[in-house]
């Protein structure tokens, strides 16, 4: 079975990472400096993957919509 976090749109990268980042900070957690994210808590991984996930979904309903 191939692996599901494979970006359909390669080029979306760049933005998805900027959103990670934006998110992060929205809720207070900070990103390592080194780039080792191993000492992060599942919790706050989590919450940013979920923030992530609502922020997709609305784009898309709003694109859906035909709103921007």
């Amino acid at each position: 079975m191939a692996a599901s976090n494979n970006l359909v749109v390669p080029q979306a990268n760049a933005a998805l990472d900027q959103m990670k980042f934006e998110v992060a900070q929205e809720l207070g957690i900070s990103f390592p400096q080194d780039g080792y994210y191993g000492n992060m808590t599942t919790k706050d991984a989590g919450s940013i993957g979920g923030s992530i996930t609502r922020r997709l979904v609305q784009i898309a309903e709003q694109s859906l919509a035909g709103h921007k």
